[in-house]
C-alpha cells in the first residue's frame, strides 16, 4: 500500500532462517496458509511461534472480495490428501490448539462444509485433547452444510462479518450481512456449547455508530468472541484505506464489546481473526458461567 503506516505498526524484522523453515514444511506437504496467502502482518511473529492458520480447499477464491489478497478464479478439484496432510503438519509442529479457514468455493454443492468435517474429525480422533477452531465461510447459506460442521463439533466456530452493512456491494459482493448474522445465530441453536466468533476489520469507510451497531447486531446473535483489527490495502488494486484507527480508539471498541457482554474483545491495529486464538479462548473457558447467559438485547 502507499504511504508510511503508522508509527504503532512497528515491528521486530522477521527471522529469514524461521520463515524458510515453516515454508519448507508447508510446501512439502502441498499446505497453504492464510498467513501468506493473505498477506498478514503478523506471518512473521506467528511463524517464529511454530504457528499458523491453515487454508482448506485449495488458494483460490471463487468471490471476489475488494479487501482480499487471497487469489481469486476457478479452484482445483479438491486434494483428498488434504485432511491427512494438515494433520501432519500439526504433529510435526505439536500444536494443541489449531485453527483452520477455507476459501469461499461456491462452485462445491456443500461450499467444502465435507472438508471441514474431515479436518476437524481427523484432529480430535488422533489428538487428544487438541482444541480446534474453525473460521467458516457462509456455505451460500445452507443449513444443511452449517450442521455438518457443528456435528463435528469444533470447540470455536468463527464467521467474520469483517465490515458494516453499508460497504457490503463495495467490500463483500457476493456475501450478503443477514446470511453472516444468521449463521452465527443458527450455530448456537444446534449446540450452545460452541464458542461462535467474529470480526471486523476497520478504516474502510465506515462510521464509529455503524461499527457498535454491527456489534449490537453480533450480540443479538449470540456472538461470544470478537476481534477488531486495521484493514491495510494488499495492492494498489483492492479497495483503499480510507482512516487509520488509532490504538485509543481501538480500545474504546473493546470497552464498549465487554459491557455489551462479550465475554472477550480483541481490538487492537494488528489484531486479526487468528492472531493468538489459543490465548482469547483460554479466556473464554475463564469464564465459562458467562457462555449461555442471555443475548443481548438493543435498547
Amino acid at each position: 500500500m502507499k504511504g508510511r503506516l503508522p508509527f504503532w505498526f512497528k515491528q521486530k524484522p522477521v527471522d529469514p532462517k524461521t520463515m524458510l523453515t515453516m515454508e519448507r514444511l508447508l510446501d512439502g506437504l502441498s499446505l497453504h496458509t492464510i498467513c501468506e496467502s493473505a498477506h498478514c502482518p503478523n506471518v512473521g511473529e506467528c511463524f517464529s511461534r511454530q504457528t499458523a492458520t491453515f487454508l482448506i480447499l485449495g488458494n483460490i477464491c471463487t468471490r471476489r472480495c475488494t479487501f482480499c489478497a487471497v487469489k481469486k478464479g476457478h479452484p482445483l478439484p479438491l486434494d483428498e490428501e488434504e485432511p491427512q496432510h494438515l494433520f501432519e503438519a500439526v504433529e510435526k509442529l505439536n500444536l494443541s490448539y489449531i485453527v483452520i479457514t477455507s476459501v469461499t468455493r461456491d462452485d462445491l454443492v456443500d461450499g467444502g462444509a465435507s472438508q471441514f468435517v474431515k479436518v476437524i474429525n481427523i484432529l480430535h480422533e488422533n489428538r487428544e485433547g487438541t482444541i480446534v477452531e474453525v473460521l467458516i465461510p457462509d456455505f451460500h447459506g445452507s443449513a444443511e452444510a452449517l450442521n455438518a460442521v457443528v456435528q463435528a463439533h469444533p470447540e470455536v466456530i468463527n464467521h467474520n462479518v469483517e465490515t458494516v452493512p453499508r460497504l457490503y456491494p463495495d467490500v463483500r459482493p457476493g456475501a450478503d450481512y443477514s446470511r453472516s448474522l444468521g449463521l452465527l445465530f443458527m450455530v448456537k441453536n444446534l449446540n450452545s456449547e460452541i464458542i461462535t466468533k467474529s470480526g471486523l476489520m476497520l478504516g474502510l469507510g465506515e462510521t464509529k455508530e455503524e461499527v457498535v451497531e454491527v456489534m449490537e447486531d453480533l450480540r443479538e446473535a449470540n456472538c461470544d468472541l470478537l476481534t477488531l483489527g486495521q484493514y491495510l490495502q494488499p495492492s494498489p488494486k483492492h479497495h483503499p484505506v480510507v482512516r487509520f484507527i488509532s490504538p485509543e480508539e481501538f480500545s474504546q471498541y473493546r470497552d464498549i464489546g465487554k459491557e455489551m457482554g462479550f465475554i472477550e474483545v480483541a481490538a487492537a491495529p494488528l489484531v486479526r481473526s487468528s492472531f493468538k486464538a489459543a490465548e482469547l479462548y483460554a479466556k473464554v473457558k475463564g469464564n465459562a458461567h458467562s457462555l449461555n447467559s442471555p443475548s443481548f438485547t438493543r435498547v
